[in-house]
C-alpha cells in the first residue's frame, strides 16, 4: 500500500524560499512519472509541476521560473524547491503521480501548508 508524506511547508514572507519533500513508500516509484500538486482555499487542486522517471521536467506556467521540482529515485522523494515565494502560492501541497500520463493514488498524503504572508 503506498504511503505518501510530504513535509517542509511553513509561513514565509514574499520573495522567500522553501523547499519540499514527499517520501513514497511501497511504491514503484523509480519508473513513475510524479507530480507536486496545490489546493488553495475555495478552489481546486492544481498540478503545478511534473517530472517524469528520466527526470524531464515540466511546469505550471503560474510557477515557471520559479519552482524546481527534482528526485531521488534511491530514496524515493520527489522535492520542490520553491523560489521567490508570492503570496498566492498559498496553499496546501501534495504530491502524487502526475495524473497527466496515469491515474493518481487513490490515497492522497496530508499535505503541508505554505503560507506566504507578511
Amino acid at each position: 500500500q503506498v504511503q505518501l508524506v510530504e513535509s517542509g511547508g511553513g509561513l514565509v514572507q514574499p520573495g522567500g524560499s522553501l523547499r519540499l519533500s514527499c517520501a513514497a513508500s511501497g511504491s514503484i516509484f523509480s519508473i513513475r512519472a510524479w507530480g507536486w500538486y496545490r489546493q488553495a482555499p475555495g478552489k481546486q487542486r492544481e498540478l503545478v509541476a511534473t517530472i517524469t522517471s528520466s527526470g524531464s521536467t515540466n511546469y505550471a506556467d503560474s510557477v515557471k521560473g520559479r519552482f524546481t521540482i527534482s528526485r531521488d529515485n534511491g530514496k524515493k522523494t520527489v522535492y520542490l524547491q520553491m523560489n521567490s515565494l508570492k503570496p498566492e502560492d498559498t496553499a496546501v501541497y501534495y504530491c502524487n503521480l502526475d495524473w497527466s500520463t496515469r491515474a493518481p493514488y487513490d490515497r492522497w498524503g496530508q499535505g503541508t501548508q505554505v503560507t506566504v504572508s507578511s
